[in-house]
């Protein structure tokens, strides 16, 4: 099969930091492991940006994609285009017809956000996407469950979770000490919850709890009021951005990762890339029972889930979760055995590969 990967969110290659979340960093990952099957002849096209510049060269980029990809399908020199996201899918629109007269199969990653954002242009232009597509990916159930309100049909619909690079991460051993370590990881906006955690539920756990926060995001303030008006500047931490050196740290420090969040209407939790990031050190996670969170924690395997916006519960789950080395361990082989890149790469090879031979339904 001869497979083409589209993708608008690549961080420049001298500065891996400037682009990076949760989908940029599955789009950068997944087309790692596409390049090393030896059953694809593999492509790219790619826009590599930071998000200092990326609104301006996006558009622009697009555009010249669309073109190369009308001028692929007229050549017929490629069997399925795979778009790296919902945003980069709506290409699809541009090109559906020239590709349909060369059989050329066109599928799209969704991974939440960029099917649920709020506005005129989404709304409109994703169900056009939709529409345009032959299938498409999603990266959770729930996040599934929105495209087919979008009017996609269910046949064209293959939930594959997000991966995690096992290699980049090493097992830890949490705090080591009296202290209880938590973490958060994330970009600091209200649907994470972070603030609303700090406000409510810190308050309730005993002092030797300690929070770190990792991330940087329009909710900074409000974090950090929070943490002055319960008067935990000690033991609550903002963190800022930090390097993939300094996560993988943190990972391996902490006792539990911490997935706090709260229902923000056209704002879903996709999936939560960072619970498997925590995994892949053997971190349990304790995480709101929310959206795409449910396909990756398995309650009382990898983590807890608990109901979004109740502070007890949280409190009960964070004091009670089993913290050994053989919790750590069950946590780390469950990851390595459910989201490992390979084992996800098969996934997204066989959907894809059953889509080229016409399995799945159009």
């Amino acid at each position: 099969m001869r497979l083409l990967f589209v993708s608008h969110s690549f961080p420049p290659d001298d500065a891996p930091l400037e682009s990076i979340g949760g989908m940029q960093r599955v789009a950068v990952e997944l087309a790692d492991e596409l390049s090393k099957r030896n059953d694809l002849y593999y492509e790219q096209l790619i826009l590599q940006s930071s998000w200092k510049w990326h609104h301006l060269q996006c558009a622009p980029w697009m555009a010249a994609t669309a073109m190369r990809l009308y001028r692929i399908a007229r050549n017929k020199s490629v069997d399925v285009v795979l778009f790296s996201s919902m945003v980069t899918g709506a290409i699809s629109t541009l090109i559906r017809k020239k590709c349909t007269e060369a059989n050329i199969k066109l599928a799209a990653i969704a991974h939440g956000r960029d099917v649920t954002l709020p506005g005129v242009y989404q709304t409109l232009q994703i169900g056009r996407t939709l529409r345009a597509l032959d299938c498409v990916l999603p990266v959770s159930t729930a996040t599934g469950d929105e495209c087919v309100k979008r009017g996609i049909p269910t046949s064209r619909v293959q939930v594959t979770p997000n991966g995690v690079a096992m290699s980049r991460y090493s097992f830890g051993q949490g705090s080591q000490g009296d202290r209880l370590e938590l973490l958060s990881v994330g970009r600091l906006v209200k649907r994470k919850g972070f603030a609303w955690f700090v406000d409510q539920v810190m308050p309730l756990l005993p002092s030797n709890v300690h929070y770190r926060i990792a991330g940087s995001g329009p909710e900074s303030d409000a974090i950090q009021k929070a943490i002055e008006n319960q008067g935990l500047g000690g033991r609550v931490h903002l963190m800022g951005r930090c390097s993939d050196q300094t996560l993988a740290q943190l990972y391996e420090q902490s006792d539990l990762l911490i997935m706090p969040n709260l229902p923000v209407d056209g704002d879903m939790e996709g999936f939560g890339v960072v619970m498997l990031e925590a995994g892949a050190s053997g971190t349990p996670v304790v995480a709101a029972d929310i959206e795409g969170i449910r396909d990756v924690i398995t309650d009382g395997t990898n983590g807890r889930l608990v109901p979004s916006g109740n502070p007890e519960e949280f409190k009960k789950a964070i004091l009670n979760t089993p913290l050994s080395q053989s919790i750590r361990t069950n946590v780390y082989a469950h990851t390595a055995l459910q989201f490992s890149w390979p084992k996800i790469t098969d996934l997204y090879v066989n959907h894809l590969k059953n889509l080229h031979t016409g399995t799945i339904a159009n």
